[in-house]
């Protein structure tokens, strides 16, 4: 695998094992907050490149990257990811899988560069190549060792992305990941999106008020308004 110099713009390498064609199959997904049902018998197959979720205001974006991460848990339904079962293979499963909440204060006690060791163990395909080009590209470098409690929101999110890109995970959901962020920034993350629209193995679900301009989408799941 190659690791380009971080002022060579994004990139994403691509494994060397052919692409599978799904990478996550969900399958009549039920899922209740006590006030209300949000989702009755939800399906998605999501495959390679970047799949888009949209919705309105309470509809639902973040409560299914949370299903989909297996951080909350359905009430019925099926997960699998490359033919890894979270009912059966629940560790494995969540192995294939990155996702950060962004508003989350659980690792505000580190500093990036310990969550990024975090995730480098976390994950077998983690790649530093490219961490070391979102570092530059972000403009993280001067904030690698304060911890996260003294970082903006935006910057706090540009650490959890740069983590995403980097992690070569099978599945990476991201919430929002505009928000908070300056011009440069969300360029930037655009760039990534577009190369990222052509993986052909890793699967990106972004969800968000609107689509990312110019990233082309390998699917939409649309919660309405």
């Amino acid at each position: 695998m190659t690791h380009p110099d971080p002022t060579d713009g994004p990139h994403l390498p691509s494994p060397r094992a052919a692409a599978s064609p799904m990478v996550l199959q969900a399958e009549g997904l039920h899922f209740c907050y006590p006030e209300r049902e949000l989702f009755a018998g939800l399906s998605a197959a999501i495959s390679p490149g970047v799949t888009f979720v949209r919705g309105g205001d309470g509809r639902g974006k973040t409560t299914l990257l949370r299903l989909l991460a297996a951080e909350l848990a359905a009430d019925a339904g099926e997960l699998s990811i490359k033919g890894i079962t979270l009912e059966t293979r629940a560790k494995d499963y969540r192995r294939q899988v990155f996702w950060t909440e962004p508003r989350t204060e659980a690792f505000d006690q580190m500093t990036p560069a310990h969550y990024f060791d975090v995730q480098r163990s976390t994950y077998a395909g983690f790649d530093d190549g490219v961490l070391a080009a979102c570092v530059h590209g972000l403009a993280l470098a001067p904030e690698l060792n304060k911890q996260l409690f003294m970082l903006s929101t935006g910057s706090k999110r540009k650490v959890w992305l740069a983590a995403a890109f980097a992690s070569g995970a099978a599945l990476t959901l991201l919430d929002m990941p505009f928000a908070a962020l300056d011009k440069a920034s969300i360029a930037y993350v655009l760039s990534l999106l577009q190369e990222a629209a052509a993986h052909p193995a890793r699967a990106f679900v972004v969800a968000d008020y609107a689509a990312p301009a110019g990233v082309p989408l390998a699917g939409l799941i649309d919660l309405g308004d």
